[in-house]
């Protein structure tokens, strides 16, 4: 699988932006790795987690 490096803020483009996103949409494994990691981050309970996360920062919980 390819990993992409990030593209710096002041380098992007039309160009660099629509090459990158032809990379992806060619590259089935990183399709297939993106749907993945879609799926375990909807099964989340991202609000539960984050006040927990909160709560843990305050010391109110152990």
């Amino acid at each position: 699988m390819r990993v992409l490096e990030p593209i710096p803020y002041k380098k992007v483009s039309d160009k660099t932006l629509a090459a990158a996103i032809e990379i992806v949409l060619g590259d089935e494994v990183m399709q297939k790795k993106a749907q993945e990691l879609g799926e375990k981050i909807r099964a989340e309970d991202g609000v539960a987690n984050a006040v927990e996360v909160f709560h843990r920062h305050l010391g109110l919980i152990g």
